[in-house]
């Protein structure tokens, strides 16, 4: 379908709401924009919310190729009378990146780091860029940006001045507000001009010149004399005050800042094209000192005793966060970290040395040990754990949202801010209110700079719940003025707060901020609804008293969403994690193509769209625009482990897709890959002959092509023999096996291409003291069948397994398979597909990968020695969903030098993914951001080893390097110490 035919198809009613003629204006910008214009279903619902509790359906999507680009699209707005508004990371809480104008996403390309000057300590950035992307330059020169959100590894610069974000280290950096220096912007009408600080001189020149600038900057000038003495009165002095308009940047003793004035306008006032930012000294060495106290209040009390040593950071959390970590199996190690107590707080000291650093945090721990009631304290000594420790608190947010056996938790009221000195009280009282309204809620949050954050467990399905929580907010506010407070600390007022602000700077102050608006956009077309003449709190809610999503009927169970689909797709809160560019295995698709649509985010808010939005769910599992979402997933399971709110997309995927396709032929990678178990039993029976003809140049091209493969593609040859036909041979060794017996699980691929593998796993079973046992009939856990939805066919595979494996499993005898991904299947899918199932959750139970099973149950047998060292990668299910990492130490004993790609992201070829052709492209972009550049780079003697059958097949097709299986090396190991 064209963006002209998708504009078409949109009901009549909603281009006729805004009077405008939304085919003409797709014309126009199809026309003068070089960038994608996407007006269609799906992208219309990929925008619809950000990390707010708000849902509003824009009229269409612009994704700018330059600033040029952007100045086109608000002249074309313009001219059509359309709303617009700026989006970056849409990671906004407050509602203030969701609306019904055109979106401007300013991410993918608009995002370029222009120039840092270093003497001058200041860089120059378009909007769309990555703020870790910035501070990761500006530390080459010593430098840094110093507001630093829990979101810094995707959150966007633009997105940061438009919400004037903060971070932990705002206590030593300040806010956004504070870091700027000079703002290139665009009005509505067309206007291009830079602003910042402003002269007395300066100001009457551009009043004096006259045009739109000078009418600007009168009205700017009349704010600040008319209201002046009532903003030194009104505006609350503390280090987080974010909710309103920065009016205060008018006044003298501020400099007439006109660009500060526009941080935190959240786009309701200009369009940012670019900005001139201060950036601060980085310490080059910083201590981590941690503080126990008996509850979350004592914690607070101390804030302003030790924000006197002058730390980088004072950030705090309570019991109650840690236990949800604990129920999620988050961080389960890091924070038994912590020193005793059941309220911390977290204490961040720099210096140019450790020792310093250390001189800093060491100061404080006397000062505090020298008290009554003194705190338990720890100081770390290794980065690594400090790293661990920063880690646990910035997941907050995913260990607060949708917690198994609990209410979903929202936004709504998660960063209120007082003055430090009053915190302590400050929460106790708010939690007198919480405990009124039987709302449990952790506390954690910037306890240095009086803020707290936290998800509320609010009911916003029923019209009794929604008043509940419209009574709280009225209640909560209150509250924060009594303190002189700040409505929000951080995330901005959007929608969320913004109907509240007559409360706290009173009706001439808000007049004030609607004449602030209107000078630069009098026809108030710049995300209207948003700060002033707000959309009501409790409107255009995202779920609502109207929600009522569609209840399908699944193959999969669901059972940690209450046995339901439509829970599952709410699982996405929209933080935004999977839009990070490095790190992790979540989410390879976004980090080659950086298209919302393939991230992690954007593919949760298209199923949730297909469940309950009006243009999707009338095709429901039909969907287009969700079938394209998935088909870039590389059900590599990197979401289900790295995402906070474990979003389980993989799953999703194959829920979808075997929907999609009843009653359809699915494409042909469907049946050549994905059936691979059933032709893999025929090619055993002359393997020479099958490989003669998938290695042919003829054949072989031509049954790539019939199979919808890639030319690229090499097909994996079979052996001579598989591994059951050489364990049907075997002669039984001789010896006893003091440890019991296992089953080794001989899947397809270890079967049929790589059986040396499966003989090295016997191999070393029998050396730790096991009794092997194969068994009798060739099995298949039906792994790649899930990758194209063929569930019906995988549920039969799981269920002969159990059959046959029923004696194996109820004698409780481990399951030891050599696959990672045959393993994720017993553990993880199982579960999905059958949880009351007795032997379902016996397999799920008794399965262990080869080299976990070896580190659980034989730690200290003696495999002998091999010298040298070994890069490891991990497969992806096994980094996700197995949550072992045992290679580092049991290679270590074997006398090896290992360097464990931890962060190494998805090779790319993901079972049959990267074989397909119309894949090939995506699959090696994906597998050269790290791990080929990786081996490629490694010394000759180094081992390759990765216990992934895609992986090595990946490493072995584009590198000169071929990879072992974990279970070869220890054999070899063996091999030479009884040699």
């Amino acid at each position: 379908m064209t963006v002209l035919e998708a504009s078409e198809r949109r009901p009549a009613a909603d281009a006729t709401a805004r009077g405008v003629d939304v085919r003409a204006l797709v014309v126009d910008l199809l026309n003068e924009v070089r960038g994608e214009v996407k007006f269609d279903a799906g992208a219309r619902a990929l925008y619809a919310t950000d990390a707010s509790n708000y849902r509003q359906l824009p009229m269409g999507v612009v994704v700018p190729r330059d600033v040029d680009d952007v100045v086109a699209t608000v002249a074309i707005a313009a001219r059509h009378d359309a709303p617009i508004f700026s989006r970056g990371g849409g990671t906004a809480l407050a509602g203030q990146t969701c609306n019904t104008g055109v979106v401007i996403d300013f991410s993918r390309h608009v995002n370029r780091l222009l120039g840092i000057d270093a003497q001058a300590r200041t860089a120059r950035v378009e909007p769309g860029i990555v703020l870790d992307t910035l501070r990761d330059a500006a530390e080459q020169h010593g430098l840094t940006f110093g507001p630093d959100p829990a979101t810094h590894n995707h959150c966007t610069l633009g997105g940061m001045l438009g919400n004037n974000s903060c971070g932990v280290h705002s206590v030593y950096a300040g806010k956004t507000v504070d870091n700027t220096r000079q703002l290139d912007v665009l009005t509505y009408d067309g206007l291009r001009l830079s602003v910042g600080a402003t002269g007395d001189e300066e100001l009457a020149s551009i009043i004096g010149s006259g045009g739109r600038r000078g009418e600007i900057y009168a009205a700017l000038r009349d704010i600040r004399d008319t209201y002046a003495d009532e903003i030194r009165a009104r505006y609350p002095n503390i280090p987080r005050r974010v909710s309103g308009y920065n009016l205060d940047q008018l006044l003298p003793e501020n400099g007439f800042n006109v660009a500060r004035a526009l941080v935190g306008t959240e786009s309701t006032c200009v369009t940012i094209l670019g900005a001139t930012l201060d950036l601060v000294h980085s310490p080059k060495s910083r201590s981590l000192l941690v503080l126990g106290y008996p509850d979350v209040f004592a914690a607070a009390d101390d804030v302003p005793f030790i924000l006197e040593s002058k730390p980088l950071a004072c950030e705090g959390l309570d019991r109650g966060l840690v236990k949800d970590m604990l129920s999620k199996g988050l961080h389960p190690d890091d924070v038994g970290m912590l020193p005793d107590g059941d309220g911390w707080l977290l204490v961040e000291f720099g210096g140019d040395t450790r020792e310093e650093s250390d001189a800093a945090a060491t100061e404080l721990r006397s000062k505090l040990q020298g008290r009554s009631n003194a705190p338990s304290t720890h100081l770390y000594e290794r980065a690594s754990e400090e790293a661990k420790l920063w880690e646990v608190r910035e997941s907050g947010l995913g260990a607060t949202a949708n917690i198994t056996g609990r209410s979903i938790t929202s936004p709504g009221w998660e960063d209120s801010a007082v003055p430090p000195d009053r915190f302590g009280d400050y929460l106790r009282d708010i939690q007198l209110l919480f405990d009124r309204y039987d709302y449990r809620v952790d506390k954690y949050g910037h306890f240095g700079d009086g803020v707290l954050h936290c998800r509320i467990p609010f009911d916003l399905e029923t019209a009794e719940g929604v008043a509940t929580m419209r009574r709280f907010v009225g209640d909560a506010s209150d509250l924060v003025m009594r303190y002189g407070g700040s409505f929000s600390g951080e995330h901005g007022d959007g929608q969320s707060r913004g109907e509240l602000l007559p409360k706290m700077f009173g009706d001439r102050l808000v007049q004030a901020f609607s004449e602030f608006k209107s000078a630069w956009d009098p026809r108030w077309r710049m995300n209207p609804g948003k700060v002033v003449r707000p959309n009501p709190i409790v409107g255009n809610l995202r779920l609502g008293t109207d929600y009522a999503p569609a209840t399908p009927t699944t193959h999969f169970q669901y059972p940690g969403d209450q046995f339901s689909f439509a829970n599952a797709a709410l699982r996405c809160v929209g933080v935004g994690k999977c839009r990070r560019e490095e790190g992790g295995t979540m989410c390879p698709s976004y980090m080659v193509t950086h298209e919302e649509q393939h991230s992690t985010r954007g593919r949760a808010r298209l199923l949730f769209e297909m469940l309950n939005g009006a243009e999707l769910r009338k095709d429901g599992w039909r969907s287009e625009p969700v079938r394209e979402a998935l088909d870039l997933c590389l059900a590599c399971k990197g979401c289900k482990g790295d995402c906070p709110v474990d979003v389980d997309m993989a799953t999703y995927k194959a829920e979808f897709l075997s929907h999609y396709y009843s009653g359809r032929l699915r494409p042909a990678p469907a049946y050549a890959m994905g059936m691979i178990y059933w032709w893999a039993g025929l090619a055993s029976r002359a393997p020479r002959l099958v490989n003669a003809l998938t290695s042919a140049p003829v054949v072989s091209g031509l049954g790539k092509r019939l199979a919808g493969l890639a030319p690229q593609r090499t097909i994996p040859k079979f052996a001579p023999a598989t591994f059951r036909q050489w364990w049907r041979t075997r002669s039984a060794p001789a010896r006893v096996a003091p440890r019991g017996r296992v089953v080794l699980w001989a899947d397809t691929f270890n079967n049929h291409f790589h059986p040396s593998v499966a003989k090295a796993a016997v191999t070393v079973l029998e050396d730790a003291g096991y009794e092997v046992v194969v068994p009798e009939r060739r099995l298949c856990c039906g792994r790649p069948l899930y990758d194209w939805g063929m569930l019906d066919l995988a549920k039969g595979l799981l269920r002969q397994t159990m059959r046959e494996l029923r004696s194996e499993l109820r004698a409780g005898t481990p399951i030891v398979g050599l696959e990672p991904s045959c393993i994720s299947v017993f553990r993880d899918e199982a579960r999905e597909l059958y949880p009351r199932r007795p032997d379902a959750r016996r397999l799920q139970s008794q399965s262990y990968l080869l080299t976990e099973f070896l580190a659980q149950e034989v730690p200290d047998h003696d495999f002998g020695t091999l010298e040298g060292s070994a890069l490891v990668h991990q497969h992806c299910h096994h980094k996700s969903v197995l949550n072992a990492n045992p290679e580092p130490e049991l290679f270590g004993k074997l006398g090896l030098d290992v360097d464990l790609l931890s962060d190494d992201g998805c090779c790319g070829m993901a079972g049959s993914f990267g074989f397909e052709a119309d894949k090939y492209d995506v699959s090696v972009a994906v597998g050269e951001r790290e791990l080929l550049p990786r081996v490629r780079g490694a010394d000759p003697d180094t081992m390759v080893v990765t216990g992934g059958f895609s992986c090595r097949e990946q490493i072995r097709q584009l590198t000169p390097r071929e990879a072992q299986h974990p279970a070869e090396v220890i054999a070899e190991a063996i091999q030479r110490r009884d040699a």
